[in-house]
């Protein structure tokens, strides 16, 4: 067998099954290697950003390693927004880039470059692979990287996927592995159906003496922070028992890579993306307890403004580091100080929408009071979106997926990768006019896959967000010239015309009872759809009275 042959088989052999790919002339042997290891599902995007962050929301919901094959140096540039979010997340990818054959590179063709300096932006781990006979061993080495929740980049020279005398690799065993299945969430009406129900964890433990530690800082003026694997439901449940035994405050990371949220679980809110926001959650906290969450900072710097929002005088301990295990650091810590107590779980309560012309709170309403059990919900709302996680709170079960990275585009792509990973779930992606023109291109592959994907796609023909930030970083009042730069107007994208030509069926609503009635259908529906709700911006253009 060739190179590429052997690297696919290898793959496979270990569990990874699905690519994601926008391939090349490099590439081509790989591709070409589909046939012959039909095991391995090849996933096309149409552009490398797509690729990128259907692989992250892949291996969020999978809970195991996805794979993406980019072509050589600007088509991993192509997708390194999203492999930014998915770095943040910690997402374990597997990124396989194509690179010019060995002896081509000294004739510094048009599309050299340094690979490895680019990959290094995003990723823990990084190997050019030097001959076929080590290509898939050094592609087991790479997903042993990624398994540590990471991103792996491997980079295949076209000669070392195109020769013969490639051989087959094993899988690496970890010797911390603990069978988990993060896939399919519990106590669902109707449970996902994963491919592979058992998966691994490969997080460390945390010390007894820390658990301890922390025990002795518990109190009503101590928070809680929670992020990373600390906001499944194992997490929630233990983080709620603690906070009723000890009067503990909870708060979780304000863009959580996967976070379970619903009726039946503990509902916690997150930090607030607005820094002044955030600071009024963590005041008057004396210790701070990081619980798989990085300590608090402000998105940006902002004239005046402080970047670290820990309050002064406020001490922080690291309960469980974003690589430990902190779903078992936070049941240990429960069953010291909380062996009797229950987690208070969010009750059902939706609140339907009054009929009438939509806005963010009637949008998020009639989003809640639809959802449908088991849904996955990948959240790229923005501003449009300030009224969702109330909104949810009691909604049905659902796993949520944010914009860890804050590189805006993650939404359609993820909640595509999501989909992949968890055919038999809905999924719900609520995306931004601005943020959605990033990746529309992703309406495509849900067609060609025919994905259970919805789309709320929010149209305001505007970057409000940017209209905000404007003001709060007292950059000025905004100019006629200024304020085109803050506007989707003049013209204003339509929606519905674009997801159509993807093949992704369209409407356009404006109502709540449109909205609603358009949710449940397409819930109803196999295949992907797309709805554009026409809603006000929250932040008026400049010059306009709030």
């Amino acid at each position: 067998m060739n190179g590429a042959q052997a690297l696919i088989a290898s793959l496979t052999g270990a569990g990874v099954d699905v690519c994601f790919m926008n391939p090349g002339t490099s590439e081509m042997h790989f591709v070409a290697a589909l046939d012959s290891v039909p095991q391995m599902r090849g996933v096309l995007a149409l552009f490398e950003g797509v690729a990128t962050g259907a692989a992250d929301g892949y291996a969020r919901l999978a809970g195991r390693p996805a794979a993406v094959l980019l072509h050589l140096g600007p088509g991993l540039a192509n997708g390194l927004a999203n492999l930014h979010n998915a770095r943040r997340a910690g997402t374990p990818v597997l990124v396989i880039v194509g690179a010019h054959a060995t002896g081509h590179v000294r004739y510094d063709a048009p599309l050299q470059s340094d690979i490895e300096a680019l990959a290094r932006t995003v990723s823990g781990w990084v190997h050019t692979s030097g001959t076929t006979r080590d290509l898939a061993h050094d592609a087991m080495r790479a997903l042993a990287a990624a398994r540590r929740g990471q991103i792996a980049t491997l980079i295949l020279p076209a000669d070392v996927s195109w020769t013969d005398g490639g051989t087959l690799a094993p899988a690496r065993p970890d010797p911390s592995a603990r069978p988990t299945n993060p896939t399919q969430p519990t106590n669902l009406t109707h449970p996902a159906s994963p491919a592979h129900p058992v998966q691994r964890n490969t997080s460390t433990m945390v010390d007894d003496s820390k658990i301890s530690a922390v025990a002795g800082l518990l109190s009503s003026h101590a928070l809680l922070f929670l992020g990373g694997k600390a906001s499944s439901e194992r997490g929630l449940r233990a983080a709620s028992r603690i906070s009723v035994a000890t009067g503990v405050r909870l708060l979780a990371e304000t863009f959580p890579a996967r976070m379970e949220r619903g009726a039946g679980l503990p509902a916690v809110d997150r930090l607030a993306y607005l820094a002044e926001q955030a600071e009024a959650q963590l005041a008057g906290i004396a210790h701070l307890i990081l619980a798989g969450a990085r300590s608090p900072v402000s998105f940006f710097a902002y004239p005046g403004q402080a970047s670290d929002l820990v309050p002064a005088g406020c001490s922080v301990t690291v309960l469980a580091d974003r690589d430990q295990d902190a779903e078992a650091a936070l049941e240990r810590l429960a069953d010291l100080v909380a062996p009797g107590a229950q987690p208070v779980l969010a009750a059902p309560a939706v609140r339907p929408a009054e009929p009438g012309p939509l806005t963010a709170i009637s949008l998020a309403n009639t989003i809640a009071a639809s959802l449908p059990e088991g849904a996955i919900v990948s959240d790229e709302a923005n501003t449009s979106g300030f009224a969702l996680p109330t909104a949810l709170t009691g909604a049905a079960r659902h796993s949520l997926l944010t914009l860890t990275g804050g590189s805006i585009g993650q939404g359609l792509p993820v909640a595509t990768g999501a989909a992949i990973a968890a055919p038999d779930r809905p999924v719900l992606c609520v995306e931004a006019d601005g943020s959605a023109m990033y990746t529309i291109q992703a309406l495509w592959t849900q067609a060609r896959e025919q994905l259970n994907v919805t789309t709320v796609l929010i149209n305001n023909a505007a970057y409000a967000i940017l209209r905000m930030e404007l003001a709060r970083t007292a950059a000025g009042q905004a100019g006629e010239r200024a304020a085109r730069m803050l506007d989707l107007s003049g013209p204003t994208p339509d929606f519905t015309a674009i997801s159509t030509g993807f093949g992704v069926p369209a409407v356009r609503v404006t109502t709540a009872e449109d909205l609603d009635r358009e949710l449940r259908r397409s819930y109803a529906e196999p295949g992907p759809h797309l709805i554009e709700a026409i809603v006000p911006p929250v932040i008026p253009a400049p010059g306009t009275a709030w």
